[in-house]
Parts: structure tokens; sequence; C-alpha cells
């Protein structure tokens, strides 16, 4: 397979190199604080005795996935700690597609571009299907776009970059259809602490063995580096999906997994309340200034993106590279997700310049 670098990249390392002062909305690194018993955790395990830090079990520390399964109401035999979420992705999508039902993945467009991409290194095909205007998912496109050749439908909510956040049942519906053509549906649902709206429910009360759930710790706890994900694998996939990691990581690393499971049992819900609440006041200022550019955009209703459409300003990569030079903004262009959004900009809210972001893009293109 031929090794193409990722936008995100490339658009960091432009912003990164160029003259005078960019406001970075490129990344998904949270901007706060993570949790104070995260921070206590690592201390106290530098002093721990040298078997802490030898291997852990390769499924991951038997205190962290039953911290995990009491939290998504599932037996602990089916939760496997990964190396981030993206791990458990891939184990999932990996799954999908060894059972010989098929090579076809079906994706929602726009789309998170490592979903496709992992699609290709595991030999599959991606069809896509286009969202609603407002990011919402089109259950009849799905339908459409899945066929026998179908063997995964991949759906992210909250969604990233859309920001919607789906409604279950149409989550049902897009199931029924898995059952229809033998597909397995992944809901990767990395986002859960980030609905806006409240009304968001996980995938896992539809209690269907097509149904592969993966979450992860970066972006909740503000610790993307820490590389703590997880899988919620049904009964008849869960030991093929240990197996993968096993071979692919032997295990991840244990401190991390130490620090995450006092996190979780420490920290109050008024930490995740906050990070909604700032959130929400920054998307209220940031597309209050697009309402100002004359912007169509997608508020979010869950994650940390706004999409973006300027008049007459397509979001390719020349684009993008104009607002680093111009306005010193940096977001993605909108023909990094697809087809369906590529004359917008996707922007990240997780920088405590987003509003001076926002009023230097009002400038821009208020003139």
């Amino acid at each position: 397979m031929e090794y193409e670098e990722p936008k995100f990249f490339h658009v960091m390392q432009y912003a990164a190199a160029a003259d005078g002062d960019v406001i970075d909305m490129v990344s998904g690194n949270p901007d706060w604080e993570p949790p104070a018993a995260l921070r206590e955790a690592l201390r106290e395990y530098a002093d721990l005795p040298p078997d802490a830090f030898q291997y852990p079990p390769s499924e991951g520390l038997l205190e962290l996935r039953e911290a995990i399964a009491e939290r998504r109401n599932v037996d602990v035999d089916r939760v496997v700690v990964t190396n981030g979420t993206g791990e458990a992705n891939y184990l999932a999508m990996a799954r999908a597609f060894e059972r010989d039902a098929g090579d076809e993945a079906v994706l929602t467009d726009p789309v998170y571009p490592y979903y496709p991409g992992k699609v290709d290194m595991l030999g599959g095909e991606s069809t896509f299907a286009p969202t609603e205007r407002d990011g919402g998912l089109d259950v009849a496109a799905i339908r459409e776009a899945a066929s026998e050749d179908t063997a995964l439908i991949v759906l992210n909510t909250p969604n990233n970059p859309t920001g919607a956040v789906y409604d279950l049942d149409a989550v049902r519906e897009v199931v029924g259809v898995a059952e229809a053509v033998d597909a397995l549906v992944l809901v990767d649902e990395v986002y859960d602490h980030f609905d806006l709206t409240g009304s968001f429910e996980s995938a896992l009360t539809l209690e269907s063995d097509r149904v592969l759930v993966t979450g992860g710790f970066s972006k909740s706890m503000a610790i993307t580096g820490f590389r703590v994900g997880y899988g919620l694998f049904p009964e008849a996939h869960v030991g093929d999906a240990k197996t993968r990691h096993m071979l692919v990581n032997v295990a991840g690393a244990r401190p991390s997994q130490y620090a995450v499971h006092h996190a979780l049992a420490e920290t109050p819900p008024e930490y995740y309340d906050e990070a909604r609440e700032l959130l929400a006041e920054r998307a209220d200022a940031f597309t209050d200034a697009l309402d100002a550019a004359g912007a169509e955009y997608s508020r979010p209703e869950g994650a940390f993106y706004v999409l973006a459409r300027f008049d007459g300003f397509p979001g390719t990569m020349a684009n993008v590279k104009r607002l680093v030079d111009e306005a010193g903004v940096a977001g993605m262009p909108g023909e990094a997700f697809g087809t369906a959004r590529d004359e917008w900009v996707r922007f990240a809210l997780v920088t405590p310049r987003a509003v001076e972001a926002a009023e230097r893009l009002a400038d821009y293109f208020g003139e």
C-alpha cells in the first residue's frame, strides 16, 4: 500500500513555518487541564515496585477494564483496552473484513479521514453515503449505498467533523441495514462526553451482536498523548480482537492505564461539565463571528468542531494556506473529509483563542 501523509500534519507544518502569528484550529488536542487525580496517580506510580514496570495483561489492566465495563454497562470480558481509540477502530474494522462477508465499508460523507485510510490498509473498499445538510444520519443514503459486498458500516457520534449527535432511532435503522446485508456496525463514541444537547444515547443500548462500540479518554480527559482507548466487542468477536491486539501491540502502556483508572474513580462529574460549558461558550462566540463573516456553518451539537463555508472560498488546501498567510488562522480543508463538504473548512474549538480566530475570519471575509 502507498502511504500518504495525513493532511493534518501538512497543514500544521505549514502553519508552524508561516511568518506572523497563526492561531491553530487544526488539531483536536484539548487545551484544558487533565483531571487532578490523573496527575496524582502518575506521581504515585513512580514509587511503585519494579513489577509495576513490566507487561500488563494484554487486554488491559483488569481494574481499568472493570471500570469501563461498569460505566458502559457491559460484561468485563467484552472490554479490550487499546492504544487509543484509533487502534480500537482498527480492531473492529479488521474483525468485520476477516469474516468473509465482503470487502466493502460504507462510510458517512463527510468522514474522519482515518476511517477510509484504515479500510484501505486492511484491503477493503470504501463507499460513501452523504449525511443530511446538518450532518445528521441519512439512513436512506446508507441503505442505498449498502450491498451484498458490504462487510462494515462506520458511524461516529458525536461526529467529527460535523458536530452532529445521531438520533438513536436512526442508528437502530442502520443496524437493520447491516442485518440485511450481513455487515457489522462500528460506532465510534470517543466524543461521548461532549454531547452539548443532552440527547446522546450510546449504540450499546441497542444490544445488538452486530454493533461494535469504541471509545477512549484522549478527549474527555485531555490526554491525547496517553493513548488509552477501548473496544467493546460482542462475544462472537472479542476473542479475535484480543488476539490481533496482542499480536500487533503485545499490550498497552501500564502507567497511562493506571493513571486513567484512578482518574475515572476520583474525578467528579463537574470536571466534564466544565469542559462542556467551555466548549458551548466557544461555539456560541465562534458562530456569532461567523454570522458577521456571512458564512454558512454547522453549529456543533457535540464534539468540538465547526464546519464553515465562505462564498467563493472552497475548502481546498490552497485556500487553507491562504487563511494561514492572510488571516492568521489555520483550519482543515473540507476536501480532507470526503466530497460532500469540499467547499467547507473545519475549525477545532480546542484553543483559548477561538474567539480571536473567529474575529480574524470575520474581518478577513467581511472586507
